[in-house]
């Protein structure tokens, strides 16, 4: 399995993506260069394991004539380990773990073996927020909030914010829908003391082709499914092939939940979409009751991506932690704050007192 990194050819210095110009930048010697350029490099390639002699799967035997399990038996397991090809350190990751950093000397690498074959991504969107617009962006996030308590945020509080690739399945289907429903039209007058209600039915029909794009679903057990939903929508406009490149810098995550997992929910939710479709077309009734659909999957198109994503930890001044994620191309935040009761109380109590001055007020006009 290949260890990727990608060297500057004018300096010999690790290049990452860069989100605020979409290109590849040396953090030593300020180079940029594009997709193209990077595609022409040939990227550094460190060996598999810390024991380079030792292909993945292998095993070898101790003192005691037991068999011992080299990194390739642990891929299943947990953790796996790495030789850092800028200096020679070993990198320790998880099973899932597609691009991270080496502990030593910090620079970007991805695992390339992490992302081949039936792992290979089709599309990623790559990152477009910057780490600096990203902690400006939660700074503004928590004080546009009225009732989180004055100290609580403190950029030396936020034990890390990275830039990581979550993995998600991406459906899009073409479908044949059939929709029969009742509508019903209510007319009520009155003549003299009498009234009237006069009720008339409809039966109502609906048919025709369905095209559903980009519905999607996390592919990564580890994540929290909460926040990995809260960072839709994504401008899938802006998505693009697979490259390796666009890893480096940040860290990235290979998927462990397969297209079989997810098929019966995305499935439902694409049924649930294409009635909600058929249901809109439907107008000029007081009232519609739907009596049947009929929903037939005509072709169907599965994809593997990866999605940009800012994860911070804060550390609030009582000691607990809170998690944070941020789309990495929209800024769109979700996560838990925390609530000053004691702003809460105050608000409702100078709420109660205004609407009680105004009635006041009122009163000694009348």
């Amino acid at each position: 399995m290949a260890i990727i990194s990608y060297k500057c050819p004018n300096c010999d210095g690790e290049l990452i993506f860069e989100p605020s110009t979409q290109k590849y930048k040396c953090e030593y010697c300020g180079s940029l260069f594009s997709q193209e350029e990077l595609d022409a490099m040939k990227p550094a390639e460190g060996s598999e394991t810390a024991d380079s002699g030792n292909a993945a799967g292998e095993t070898i035997t101790g003192e005691d004539g037991r068999e011992q399990e080299t990194a390739g038996d642990k891929a299943e397991q947990g953790a796996v380990i790495y030789i850092c090809p800028s200096c020679g350190a070993q990198i320790v990751t998880d099973d899932t773990t597609a691009a991270t950093f080496c502990y030593y000397c910090h620079n970007p690498v991805v695992l390339g073996g992490r992302l081949e074959g039936n792992y290979l991504p089709d599309k990623i969107i790559p990152f477009s927020i910057t780490r600096e617009a990203a902690e400006k962006g939660f700074e503004e996030y928590i004080g546009k909030k009225k009732f989180v308590p004055g100290a609580f945020f403190n950029k030396k509080q936020i034990e890390s914010m990275t830039g990581v690739y979550f993995p998600y399945w991406l459906y899009d289907v073409n479908l044949q829908g059939a929709m029969q429903a009742e509508g019903r039209n209510v007319r009520v007058w009155r003549s003299g003391d009498t009234e009237f209600t006069e009720t008339k039915f409809y039966n109502v029909q609906r048919e025709g082709e369905v095209e559903l794009s980009n519905l999607s679903e996390n592919a990564l057990k580890k994540a929290n499914a909460r926040l990995a939903k809260n960072m839709m929508p994504y401008d899938f406009s802006k998505m693009k092939e697979f490259k390796t490149g666009y890893l480096s810098g940040f860290l990235a995550e290979r998927r462990d939940i397969e297209k079989q997992e997810v098929e019966g929910k995305m499935q439902q939710e694409m049924r649930e979409s294409a009635e909600r479709l058929l249901r809109e077309t439907i107008s000029g009734y007081n009232s519609v009751s739907v009596r049947n659909t009929n929903i037939v999957p005509k072709k169907e198109n599965w994809s593997y991506v990866l999605f940009p994503v800012w994860t911070i930890t804060y550390k609030a001044k009582n000691g607990k932690i809170y998690y944070y994620s941020m789309n990495g191309q929209t800024g769109k935040v979700s996560g838990e704050l925390p609530i000053d009761y004691a702003k809460v109380t105050l608000v409702s109590a100078l709420s109660a007192a205004a609407a009680l001055a105004l009635a006041l007020i009122g009163g000694f006009f009348l």
